[in-house]
């Protein structure tokens, strides 16, 4: 009765609130004008249909990057995908890294419909998938029980359910009931596969990390090599990577520390929000610091435009982070030294760099956890950040080696799961 209650409240400050939503990507759309494009797909309008495909729904830039190792593992397959968005940045990196599957018919990006159930009667309409993937842990309502009506059998992919979402649903208790109208999840560890059948969860399947087989863009290594001589000489390079707005001052004040200490190494300063760019310019020059910034002293593809000594090169660019990471000697992960929770660190091991985080790590405990245990990543406090990131002795490259390889494969596993799913 109370799960039923929730969803009537539910559809009604939907359709109560879609002005709301509408002028909110207006407003969105007046920065950004791919937020107001395609509207009618938001309503459940689609141009293109793609019948028996498989539905992946990837709503940020995270989420799509985290599934193209298993979309092009169902394209090696013969099968046609259509991956559905809410954020331009997702949106836009399917449309880029599929553009040929794209241009032959093999993929479509779109719009996730409103939360209303006619309009997933309209995407169910023009696509007639044979299954649906949710990447991560997105727990839209409608969606589920909308794909229930279709008979279109919709799974958790890559998920994992964080220690806090387990306390605060302890509390509140509706996201388990809606969990439970999943048709099954496919999730990161056994740790995992525990958590969400504590809460009723059905069909569970441990396929692993898809971010391990993420494809790691060749160019960018290429220019890091190229680049690091010219940049750091003989110094050690330190990356600061996914900086949040909360933690700049930490990060600031840790990159003045480290660089008043003898033989100074060099530091990567990248914030997590592009609109923070200038601000931490700004900032970083006022630490009294010789800085240069990506967009203003490298040239489109890496070329140093003078090679006046530097301190900080501030990583103002956006789908650049594998370069960022090939120049470091090891990688700081920012977003865990405050509450939010961790960004990802399977970038940098997977570049065989060692990586330091912060004490909250419930966003990330999978791979965190094991990497921690595996002596290839450790775990800091603000306190102990700079003494860490100086003196913590490096594991050997040939650890992080053998973690990265015993924790990937999750593509070919989780298509394996979904294979009696697949027939036509």
């Amino acid at each position: 009765m109370r799960l039923w209650l929730f969803l009537r409240l539910w559809s009604a400050l939907w359709h109560i609130g879609l002005p709301v939503v509408l002028i909110y990507l207006w407003k969105r759309g007046r920065k950004d004008p791919l937020y107001a494009r395609h509207l009618g797909e938001r309503f459940g309008r689609y141009r293109p249909r793609l019948p028996g495909a498989v539905w992946i729904h990837a709503v940020s830039l995270g989420e799509i990057r985290s599934a193209v190792p298993l979309v092009r593992a169902l394209l090696d397959r013969g099968e046609v995908v259509v991956t559905t968005h809410f954020t331009p940045a997702g949106r836009r990196e399917a449309e880029r890294v599929f553009a040929p599957e794209i241009a032959s018919g093999r993929l479509v990006a779109v719009w996730v419909p409103f939360e209303t159930t006619w309009a997933y009667r309209g995407f169910f309409r023009a696509f007639r998938p044979k299954l649906g993937l949710v990447m991560e842990i997105e727990i839209w309502p409608r969606m589920i029980f909308a794909a229930r009506k279709a008979r279109v059998p919709l799974l958790m992919c890559n998920a994992q359910y964080p220690s806090d979402s387990m306390a605060r649903d302890a509390r509140f208790g509706v996201r388990p009931a809606l969990m439970r109208g999943f048709a099954g999840a496919l999730v990161k560890s056994d740790l995992q596969a525990e958590r969400f059948a504590s809460v009723g969860v059905s069909n569970i399947t441990v396929t692993g990390e898809l971010r391990f087989d993420q494809p790691i863009p060749a160019e960018q290594l290429a220019a890091g090599a190229r680049l690091r001589t010219g940049l750091a000489g003989s110094r050690r390079i330190i990356a600061f990577a996914s900086v949040t707005e909360p933690e700049e001052a930490l990060f600031l004040s840790a990159t003045q520390a480290i660089l008043a200490t003898e033989n100074p190494p060099l530091i990567l300063f990248i914030p997590r929000a592009p609109e923070r760019f200038d601000d931490v310019a700004r900032l970083l020059d006022g630490l009294g610091v010789r800085v240069a910034r990506r967009s203003v002293d490298l040239t489109a593809d890496f070329i140093r435009r003078d090679f006046a000594p530097v301190d900080v090169l501030l990583g103002d660019s956006l789908g650049e982070m594998y370069f960022y990471l090939s120049l470091a000697d090891r990688v700081v992960v920012g977003g865990g030294f405050q509450p939010k929770g961790s960004h990802n660190i399977i970038e940098p091991l997977a570049l065989r760099r060692p990586v330091i985080v912060g004490p909250h790590i419930q966003t990330i405990e999978y791979p965190a956890v094991e990497a921690i245990a595996a002596g290839v990543c450790l775990q800091t406090s603000a306190e102990r950040l700079v003494a860490d990131v100086m003196n913590w002795p490096d594991p050997a490259p040939e650890t992080i080696t053998r973690f990265v390889a015993a924790h990937s494969g999750a593509a070919a596993r989780t298509v394996q799961a979904i294979a009696p799913l697949l027939r036509p």
